[in-house]
């Protein structure tokens, strides 16, 4: 009989693995046998793998149910193609037009596999089938991240990796992009998975998940494989196993992407090359959609990490002083010096931070670097107490630092906990409203007896980019519509009917986000608005709820009105003092008075 593993082990060091000896005992006791490398932790509980999975996971379906569509590209560039592929309509974006293929079919047709087989079962709502990839996703993210812990605590030691499996579970970051449908989130997955593999010394695995982030998801992840490239290559002369495993690796990965994408495109499209092209080498580049100043990846990164950015951040200094201060055996890891683990946060950051145009999700790749980065600088700082209290008051002989130091990483991981829970409660109570009311609008023809076969139009104007998708509207008679408003840019388009939808070249798009105003509907023939009340109105975004001849108010639920709110209260949730630093507006769900459904 086989008996399962415990919840919890006992190893023998708390800051890293055993090395060998550097000369063999003159009487080694043969009754006892030398621990091995998965048994010695130095009397320290930390979680199992299985432990730390059931933990990952039910932090991630949380952020499955919970967690709001925090950037429109995820669902137009995403979300939207995958409606059409699994149920032949939805909205589609210049990125997606034959003429410049940017975005592959082959990554969404991985997604919508699952969601399309399910649809044939079971014929479920839409709605369920949305969070039903989201829970995937979620599995995904946690089988990577129970990987990248059992890997952590054995090139660091159980300490680190429990602290960094702590901030993982609760970090306001990984609960945004553990369950976003978004490549630089699939980047983050396979990079784990990558680091994992790579700080065991298995190689061609590391070497296929960074291809796999790179090709199949976010070309720029392949950044992140460098300092693996340089530990093969330069560290360790593994030219030849470096080149063919590259090569290999590549030629599985990419060739079903060109037949798979060329198909859908009606062209030969190499979906990678094209974005970087756009990208770097000569398209017109990112910063249509607007820059960011320096400073914003490090504002951003502080509200979804807290402070475990900022011992991120000084991890360098952190390594620097431990190398100087602390004696080898408390300053070494399993396999690769602490420069070269840490390399590809640094790495990651000194790219995009000079980048003008920013978005929070460019960073989702390094999340899981970012907490191991933070743990690794509270273990140094926990030896470096311990040498100074031991020098002012001598300890006895034997003691181990954490005997003195656990109060650091108690109160460490109490409060970026408590910070982490603040921002995720901000999170839902600021910005969820678009989803409670489309799922409102969900429930609508069952609760007003609509008929199943009625065209039905759901408007949105100035609100556009709030949109989570079209799994939220009922069925595919329901359609998304857009209105005019002081938005200026190109907005999506409807698939065009028909097989050949994803060959078809429509004059209506273009690389330089002007304005198209064949794209907009006549208001007149809009069944349902929804719109945002900030007390502000134009010409051309009036407020709509105040139109009383014209509609009618079935639902509102309070939206963050981010220009009349304290920074700091807008992005933490804390009790009594939000309330009053905190302005919302009211984010309405209407239906026309004029307009019958029939």
């Amino acid at each position: 009989m086989v008996r399962s593993q415990p919840s919890f082990r006992l190893r023998q060091n708390a800051s890293q693995q055993p090395r060998k000896p550097a000369h063999k005992p003159t009487q080694p006791k043969a009754a006892k046998p030398p621990p091995s490398k998965n048994e010695n932790s130095g009397g320290l509980v930390y979680p199992g793998g299985d432990t730390a999975f059931k933990a990952l996971l039910s932090a991630r379906f949380c952020a499955a149910i919970w967690s709001h569509v925090s950037d429109c590209d995820e669902t137009y560039n995403y979300w939207e193609p995958m409606h059409y592929l699994v149920f032949g309509k939805g909205l589609q974006t210049w990125e997606y037009s034959p003429q410049y293929a940017l975005r592959s079919y082959t990554y969404l047709m991985c997604h919508a596999a699952p969601a399309y087989i399910y649809h044939k079962l079971l014929q479920p709502n839409p709605l369920l089938m949305f969070y039903f990839i989201r829970c995937l996703l979620g599995l995904m993210c946690a089988l990577s991240e129970v990987y990248f812990y059992k890997a952590v605590c054995r090139e660091f030691g159980v300490h680190i990796g429990r602290m960094c499996l702590s901030f993982q579970i609760f970090a306001a970051g990984m609960f945004v992009s553990s369950t976003a449908f978004l490549p630089s989130s699939f980047a983050m997955y396979t990079f784990a998975a990558a680091c994992a593999a790579w700080w065991q010394q298995r190689y061609p695995l590391a070497i296929f998940f960074t291809a796999l982030g790179s090709v199949l998801g976010w070309p720029f992840a392949a950044l992140l494989g460098l300092p693996i490239a340089y530990d093969m290559a330069i560290r360790r002369k593994l030219y030849v196993e470096f080149i063919a495993w590259a090569v290999l690796c590549g030629c599985v990965i990419i060739l079903p992407m060109v037949i798979i994408d060329s198909f859908q495109y009606g062209r030969v499209t190499i979906a990678p090359f094209n974005i970087l092209w756009y990208n770097v080498f000569g398209g017109a580049g990112p910063n249509l959609y607007g820059t960011e100043p320096f400073s914003f990846y490090l504002i951003n990164g502080f509200v979804n990490f807290n402070f475990v950015w900022v011992l991120a951040l000084l991890t360098p200094v952190a390594v620097v002083l431990g190398h100087f201060f602390l004696p080898l055996k408390n300053r070494s890891t399993l396999y690769l010096p602490y420069w070269l683990s840490v390399s590809p946060l640094f790495l990651w950051l000194v790219v995009f931070m000079v980048q003008p145009h920013k978005e929070e999700r460019f960073l989702f790749p390094i999340y899981p670097m970012v907490c191991l980065c933070g743990a690794i600088t509270v273990d140094i700082v926990q030896k470096l107490f311990f040498r100074v209290w031991n020098m002012v008051k001598s300890v006895p002989h034997g003691t181990h630092y954490l005997d003195v130091t656990m109060f650091i990483m108690i109160s460490t991981i109490a409060v970026t906990g408590a910070l982490n829970i603040s921002r995720i409660f901000a999170l839902y109570r600021n910005y969820h409203a678009p989803l409670d009311l489309l799922i409102e609008l969900n429930r609508y023809p069952h609760e007003a007896n609509v008929p199943e076969r009625a065209i039905i139009n759901v408007c949105m104007g100035k609100d556009w980019h709030r949109y989570p998708s079209s799994f939220f509207l009922p069925n595919k008679n329901w359609n998304v519509r857009f209105i005019r408003s002081e938005f200026k840019g190109l907005l999506p388009a409807p698939y065009s009917a028909g097989s050949n939808a994803t060959y078809v070249v429509h004059e209506h798009f273009n690389d330089q986000n002007q304005e198209e105003t064949s794209l907009y509907f006549n208001m007149s023939r809009c069944h349902f608005l929804l719109d945002l009340d900030l007390d502000r109105e134009t010409e051309m975004e009036p407020n709509f709820a105040k139109m009383k001849d014209r509609w009618k108010v079935l639902k509102s639920f309070l939206f963050l009105n981010a220009e009349q709110s304290n920074r700091f209260f807008r992005a933490f949730y804390i009790p009594y003092f939000t309330d009053r630093y905190v302005q919302y507006g009211n984010f309405s769900l209407l239906q026309s008075t004029k307009l019958k459904i029939k």
